[in-house]
């Protein structure tokens, strides 16, 4: 398995700091961005740099970015955040960062350049690979918690290892590193050079094994990868580092998928919630009551490891949410979509459906290849107001599958960039019969960095000031319209899937 390298741990310092600050790095789709938060979960600095994934549609869905543009990016926005005036670098006590869980990347143990692109969690270039194991599906799926799917990081690695001649050299003169984007961003950014990576983000690979929480020799096996450049696997609270800014030194302590942070924004998990977190694709959460449940529709992920305690989530994923919004303006080229868009969602009878396969189609269907169409007629608004409606349908099925554990969630806890527009909140309410919450702070995956990062903090453990917003409530109301378009569209989905949904 991957080699085991000691850390040199952080040691703590001996001097209490009143009004601690927190570092936090959120490495997302389309920006790298880093805030500083008080110990009362304020916001008081921040920095955003924008980065742009290479797409070719025209090979396999590939979706990736140059390597070191992107560590860039995140070396930017620390700068731009660090520097802000209402900053001092010794109040400082603790750095986090979330990534997005299933980017791969691969370099060079001795140089630290990279040797392969970031390959994004949407990417599809290995589904045709993939295919071959579908026999084995079930034991993935009982190993890892995951189907067999291209979005996940040993079809990328493998692809990488056949077609990128630097990197097999590499393996050949044990030089190779690969696996989790997070692998090698912690190596770039702390000072100890460290190849290791957390349990979540290695949980993304289908390599990882969600009871062992190590990396499994039967999978290495089966995909016929090289286990020894996979980094080592430590729990997402523990010394990481140190990352150096200017003269000052800030030890790096948590590290967690973009996914499972976001739930930490609502502070304590609440278990007869569904969190529902949407960005680039959207994603929904059950806190399981008991240890690892594997069930046959949904992933089962791992939310936080620490030390010997491990938490679990049933989650469903909607591949095509902020993706598709922008996969739709990129065909119609709407002039002020984001201003346009509150208006356009209060009208409640959009005469088109929209069958929503932007990046594949997710639980509880697994179907990675699917073509997005619109069924009927209508304006560039209507056809915008679909596509916002597909995701909210797709967020359905998934809701009515989870409601199927026992007891049934009694809420919905919902953030992401989109969870801006009132109207699509209020349709997740109509459909669902649930009362949504929506918080006021639109980040929550930094959010829930800052206040685990917090809560880790021997000088303020009970985080009790913590501020997480005001909450908007959207509650359920009769909505026969919308009630009946999702029957009809659900009848279309089905009908368009090439197999039955499992």
């Amino acid at each position: 398995m991957g080699k085991t390298q000691r850390t040199n741990l952080i040691k703590p310092s001996n001097h209490r700091i009143p009004n601690p600050l927190y570092l936090v790095i959120d490495q997302g789709g389309h920006a790298s961005r880093a805030f500083v938060f008080n110990k009362d979960g304020e916001v008081l600095a921040q920095g955003n740099s924008p980065i742009e994934a290479q797409v070719n549609k025209d090979v396999n869905d590939q979706v990736e970015y140059d390597s070191l543009t992107l560590l860039r990016s995140i070396q930017s926005a620390i700068h731009e955040a660090t520097a802000s005036p209402n900053i001092h670098l010794s109040d400082i006590v603790s750095a986090g960062m979330a990534t997005q869980r299933s980017n791969i990347v691969c370099w060079d143990r001795v140089t630290g350049q990279p040797l392969s692109p970031i390959i994004s969690w949407q990417d599809r270039r290995a589904a045709d690979w993939i295919e071959q194991f579908k026999p084995h599906e079930e034991q993935v799926h009982h190993a890892t918690g995951l189907f067999l799917s291209p979005h996940y990081g040993a079809g990328k690695l493998k692809w990488c290892y056949e077609n990128l001649p630097t990197v097999a050299q590499a393996h050949q003169q044990q030089r190779l590193c690969w696996g989790p984007m997070t692998s090698f961003l912690l190596n770039r950014l702390l000072d100890e050079k460290p190849y290791m990576v957390d349990h979540v983000n290695a949980s993304r690979t289908l390599l990882w094994n969600i009871k062992t929480h190590d990396w499994d020799p039967l999978l290495t096996q089966l995909f016929d990868l090289p286990s020894a450049p996979l980094p080592q696997c430590v729990a997402n609270q523990y010394p990481f580092g140190t990352l150096t800014i200017g003269n000052h030194e800030i030890p790096m302590t948590t590290v967690i998928g973009d996914q499972s942070a976001s739930l930490f924004a609502w502070q304590q998990l609440q278990k007869d919630a569904l969190y529902i977190n949407i960005g680039t694709g959207a994603f929904i959460q059950r806190v399981l009551n008991s240890d690892c449940i594997i069930e046959p529709n949904l992933l089962t992920s791992l939310l936080i490891k620490n030390g010997g305690d491990a938490c679990y989530a049933l989650e469903g994923t909607v591949n095509g949410a902020g993706s598709a919004l922008s996969w739709i303006e990129q065909q119609l080229l709407p002039s002020q979509l984001y201003q346009q868009l509150p208006q356009w969602l209060e009208d409640n009878d959009c005469p088109l459906l929209f069958l929503n396969g932007v990046s594949g189609v997710g639980s509880p269907y697994w179907q990675a290849d699917f073509k997005s169409r619109f069924i009927g007629h209508g304006d560039d608004a209507q056809k915008i107001v679909a596509v916002i409606e597909s995701i909210i349908f797709l967020l359905q099925i998934n809701i009515e599958v989870l409601q199927q554990q026992q007891p049934s969630a009694r809420k919905i806890l919902i953030s992401g960039g989109l969870t801006r527009l009132d109207g699509l909140c209020q349709r997740i309410a109509d459909l669902s019969g649930l009362t949504v919450q929506r918080m006021a702070a639109p980040e929550a995956t930094a959010s829930g960095v800052a206040w685990l990062l917090a809560n880790s903090n021997k000088d303020s453990p009970d985080c009790n000031q913590w501020n997480k917003g005001s909450l908007t409530q959207f509650s359920p109301t009769p909505n026969q319209a919308l009630s009946e378009r999702y029957q009809r569209w659900t009848k279309a989905l089905w009908e368009a899937l090439d197999k039955p949904p499992k």
